[in-house]
């Protein structure tokens, strides 16, 4: 996403959201799923529910993104951080990836939902990278939402991927070094082909189950989602 990426601190409905004019709305929305746990916690349950009820918080984003014709929604799920979290629950996050994923295949395609992954790939269960695969191959000829699962990320991670892909493409003598601007930059990065937010900004908001939308701690640079834990 651009620069200058505005943090909402509105707390509307999706069906209020409903009402933005078509030349208002955002390209690409980026939402950090944030505090799943600790709204399981609150109330009685584990962790591991409070997860599984954050599906259903993401499910109505994108449902709401598809209403309202917007090109992008990225979902930052799981960061470098989260693996210093306890072994049970990272491998429960990993086993709901293994069985949600499955289940929305015919509504990814129903809908023209194009489903993606960005992040390191490396580090990821072999079972878990397979199920991503397979649904990137299943819904990669849908055009009308693309959906950005971010697993295993950390922006600066993306940053040094970026920079060692441009120092291999150097040296390998297809490009040079005057050569490397902002769009070789886009390029390389994992949100390639991804649109910017263009006039009409882009929209980053955490989201946790059953809670409005409430302002991120920080202001977004470029990207969204740190290295920090969701």
């Amino acid at each position: 996403m651009s620069e200058g990426v505005r943090i909402s601190e509105h707390t509307e409905s999706p069906e209020c959201d409903l009402d933005v004019p078509p030349e208002q709305r955002p390209r690409h929305v980026a939402i950090i799923m944030d505090g799943n746990g600790r709204w399981a916690e609150g109330r009685g349950l584990t962790r591991t529910e409070g997860h599984v009820a954050g599906t259903d918080a993401a499910r109505t984003a994108i449902e709401t993104c598809g209403r309202l014709g917007i090109e992008a929604l990225t979902l930052y799920s799981f960061s470098t951080e989260n693996w210093k979290r306890p072994p049970d629950e990272v491998a429960a996050l990993m086993d709901l990836v293994l069985q949600m994923l499955p289940l929305e295949y015919e509504t990814m395609m129903e809908n023209g939902v194009r489903f993606r992954m960005i992040g390191e790939r490396e580090g990821l269960p072999a079972d878990v990278l397979s199920e991503i695969e397979t649904a990137e191959a299943k819904t990669k000829g849908n055009t009308r939402l693309s959906l950005n699962i971010a697993m295993n990320y950390g922006a600066r991670q993306e940053i040094i991927n970026a920079a060692r892909t441009l120092a291999e493409q150097v040296a390998a003598g297809t490009i040079d070094p005057t050569d490397i601007d902002e769009s070789k930059l886009d390029d390389a990065l994992w949100t390639a082909g991804l649109p910017d937010a263009g006039p009409r900004g882009a929209l980053c908001r955490r989201v946790r189950p059953g809670r409005s939308p409430r302002r991120a701690g920080r202001r977004a640079g470029r990207r969204s989602g740190g290295s920090g834990g969701y």
